[in-house]
């Protein structure tokens, strides 16, 4: 007898990979210029220089032990002070080295860090819409997750999140900015989210902890827009980040989780951090990309070309007629659906070969993700498709 949980999560994919894959067979069929796929959030433009010029060094160095041996478990101790003293320079914290471990990306850091809070049975919230692997991370922890609405300016509903909350709820996981919306949450909500979360804290006399995924923390676009850094008004937060969408790193998964010391027993939590990576098989991140990354702190891919991409599709679905919401930043537009099913309206969107993903997989129905970090020519070559299945429903 097998895990009838882990053979369903291995014989059928999200359904973001599932339409990628489909997009791959399709694009051979037809020809890859012919195929719109705006499935899957993997970067499109390049790493920066910078990334190459450290690998380079480092190779030319000749350090191999360095390069492609073990780091201490947590990580290179050299490079968490550097990440350290980045982040303390960007945000005036005070963090050391030994707030930070080292992980294979985002998924390896939310997975450590959801297996180091989670007794089985609590609940994790999160704020629709959100991520779908939410649901597999948490449950694969032995934990729930309950879904809080967003409000029509798809901010978080904060009335509907505070009656969320109970005596089994040890966790909210913040995305922002925000995939598949690309909203960043406001200063006004996350200080509403801290104010609900110290009240109910001292009512059910229990401590909650905000998990924050922050893979597109960088991705911002107008000068206007700021992106709160959540231990700087609550103290119960830990962060956790990934390098693959600010250096264009998907592949090479490598991110760390940030455990502040202002955390209730930050020490003990800690601990369970490397437990848990122990326990999980995440011991020691790729060696040679925690070097490269400390050599990059603070660099960023060209995030002109997302913008001018985001402007470019925004701009040219409005003008269509589509319902969009404006994004403030990550790399994808979330699009009303022309129909109240947008599984659906996705399969009519195939037939045009341009390839969208159901907000029903994100907790939001009714809505479409867009995932605009493609070339500018795909965005230019697909507006009459979009415009040819716009008109099918308005003929």
């Amino acid at each position: 007898m097998l895990p009838q949980d882990m053979l369903a999560l291995g014989t059928k994919r999200s359904a973001i990979r599932e339409l990628f894959e489909y997009g791959k067979l399709r694009k051979a069929q037809v020809g890859e210029d012919k195929v719109y796929d705006f499935s899957l959030g993997n970067p499109s433009i390049p790493a920066p220089k910078d990334v190459d010029d450290a690998i380079k060094e480092l190779v030319d160095g000749g350090n191999s032990v360095l390069l492609h041996g073990y780091s201490s478990a947590q990580g290179d101790a050299n490079v968490r002070k550097t990440i350290a003293d980045y982040l303390n320079k960007t945000h005036g914290t005070s963090f050391s080295p030994d707030n930070l471990y080292m992980t294979c990306g985002a998924a390896a850091s939310l997975c450590i860090s959801l297996r180091a809070l989670l007794l089985p049975g609590e609940e994790v919230i999160a704020f629709a819409p959100f991520f779908p692997e939410y649901v597999v991370f948490v449950e694969g922890q032995g934990g729930k997750v309950k879904v809080v609405p967003p409000t029509a300016s798809f901010q978080p509903d904060l009335e509907a999140f505070e009656k969320a909350i109970n005596k089994n709820t040890k966790a909210v996981i913040i995305n922002s900015p925000n995939n598949p919306s690309g909203v960043v949450y406001s200063e006004d909500t996350i200080k509403a989210i801290a104010e609900i979360l110290e009240k109910k804290s001292k009512e059910l006399g229990r401590e909650i902890f905000i998990i924050a995924d922050e893979p597109y923390r960088e991705l911002v676009y107008d000068a206007d827009t700021k992106v709160p850094y959540i231990t700087k008004y609550y103290r119960n937060t830990i962060v956790c980040y990934s390098y693959s969408k600010s250096l264009s790193l998907p592949g090479e998964r490598i991110g760390y989780i940030l455990v502040p010391d202002e955390v209730c027993e930050s020490k003990s939590i800690y601990a369970c951090v490397c437990g848990a990576g122990r326990a999980l098989g995440y011991v020691c991140a790729p060696t040679m990309f925690q070097q490269v990354v400390a050599k990059c702190c603070g660099k960023t891919g060209d995030i002109s070309a997302y913008k001018k991409n985001r402007d470019l599709i925004l701009g040219g679905l409005s003008e269509i007629g589509y319902e969009c919401v404006k994004p403030d930043g990550a790399f994808y537009l979330f699009v009303k659906a022309l129909e109240d099913d947008a599984n659906a309206f996705c399969e009519k969107a195939k037939a045009h070969d341009l390839l969208i993903v159901s907000g029903d997989g994100f907790f939001c129905p009714g809505y479409v993700r867009i995932s605009y970090c493609v070339s500018e020519k795909t965005i230019r070559d697909s507006m009459p498709a979009f415009k040819a299945l716009f008109d099918e429903y308005n003929k």
